[in-house]
């Protein structure tokens, strides 16, 4: 670690050896590093790395600051995304004004559109974006009818709502969205829950009295854009009792100033057997290869 200092730093070993013990030249730190030095370390870190490092010391501190070091960290239409922050004279004053690392850190944390039902955000190392959409943003068959489906309020969901099907005969859950992603290639998932949860005295409880149906036939994905890009695949939904995010294809994103329209699907619709005891949370969009070590996901059969 010394050595890789001390040529950082410019110093050969005998500078380097008798700053160390004293004499010679005055003892040069990391904090003596030019800001536009700094910059160009950080330039090759991911920003997580980037505001840990502008702890170290004021070189890095200054240098984390520079609009050139987060301009290269946001995806090529961030100006797009920020369209989506804000609203009116004010909203497009506040955005005008906005240094690059001020952008960043807004575009990091969750932008609700679409009335609040849909919400996206940066992932933190790809560069790409995240996004979620609510029950409420999907489109539901049965929904409006209370014999089959119900909104259940619960704080597991980032929209604190979920739908929760008690029995059906044509189960079919389906969405779209219209959207310039930036370059690169995503996953889509839904995420869903077999069983009914809640909560008494503090302590999560599980219900598995509606749960039926399921093990009979597979779960059918589909999944299309507006760029001729298709994926369909299947699967039988299992694991009551934990929220599973089922993946229903890729796709891949090159055109980050045109919109891409996706359309997507999960359906069970074989009327020979009723299916119930199901939670739809959300569907979800990350980019390929996010680690998701937080909930199971399943990759379903072509």
């Amino acid at each position: 670690m010394g050595a890789w200092v001390s040529v950082l730093l410019g110093m050969d070993g005998a500078e380097a050896a008798a700053a160390a013990a004293g004499a010679g030249p005055a003892a040069v730190g990391l904090g003596d590093l030019p800001e536009l030095c700094a910059a160009q370390v950080l330039l090759r870190l991911d920003p997580p790395e980037i505001c840990r490092l502008a702890r170290l010391n004021h070189a890095f501190r200054g240098a984390a600051g520079a609009d050139f070091v987060w301009e290269a960290k946001l995806p090529e239409n961030y100006s797009y995304l920020m369209e989506f922050v804000g609203s009116g004279d004010e909203g497009r004053r506040r955005r005008r004004r906005a240094g690059k690392k001020e952008i960043y850190a807004r575009l990091a944390r969750p932008v609700p559109f679409g009335d609040g039902q849909k919400e996206f955000w940066l992932d933190k190392s790809k560069g790409m974006i995240c996004m979620a959409l609510s029950s409420k943003a999907l489109v539901i068959t049965g929904i409006d009818d209370r014999r089959y489906w119900q909104h259940m309020p619960t704080s597991e969901s980032s929209f604190q709502s979920v739908a929760y099907l008690q029995q059906i005969w044509w189960f079919e859950v389906a969405g779209e969205v219209d959207f310039c992603f930036p370059v690169g290639t995503y996953s889509l998932y839904f995420r869903v829950h077999l069983g009914k949860f809640y909560k008494r005295f503090g302590r999560r409880h599980f219900s598995s009295e509606h749960v039926h149906g399921w093990d009979k036939k597979p779960v059918r994905f589909q999944l299309s854009t507006s760029d001729g890009q298709q994926a369909l695949s299947q699967c039988y939904l299992e694991e009551p009792g934990s929220w599973v995010l089922y993946h229903a294809g890729d796709f891949v994103a090159s055109k980050p100033d045109q919109p891409m329209k996706l359309k997507f699907s999960m359906a069970q619709i074989d009327c020979t057997h009723t299916k119930g005891g199901l939670c739809i949370d959300s569907v979800l969009f990350y980019p390929k290869g996010k680690g998701l070590q937080q909930e199971r996901v399943v990759r379903s059969q072509k």
